[in-house]
């Protein structure tokens, strides 16, 4: 981990907890590692997303009734 870490306060679920504790022990990294991976990938998949919304927001909207119609002709559902 990076020596200019900082300290935070979380409260987890006692089960989520004890997941995560289990997974350390198992793939010998600390829980802080986990969480911070774990973190990390949360917001590079927020990034990702927001970076799709831009990339579509000039495409024009439909319906959800056109949607559900385009999905049954193309055999989707």
């Amino acid at each position: 981990m990076a020596t200019a870490a900082k300290r935070a306060t979380i409260y987890l679920d006692p089960k989520l907890h004890k997941a995560l504790r289990l997974k350390a022990v198992e793939t010998s990294r600390s829980v802080s590692e986990l969480v911070n991976e774990a973190v990390k990938e949360a917001l590079a998949e927020d990034a990702e997303d927001l970076a799709a919304f831009r990339e579509r927001a000039g495409e024009p909207l439909i319906s959800y009734e056109e949607m559900v119609k385009r999905l049954r002709e193309d055999g989707r559902i």
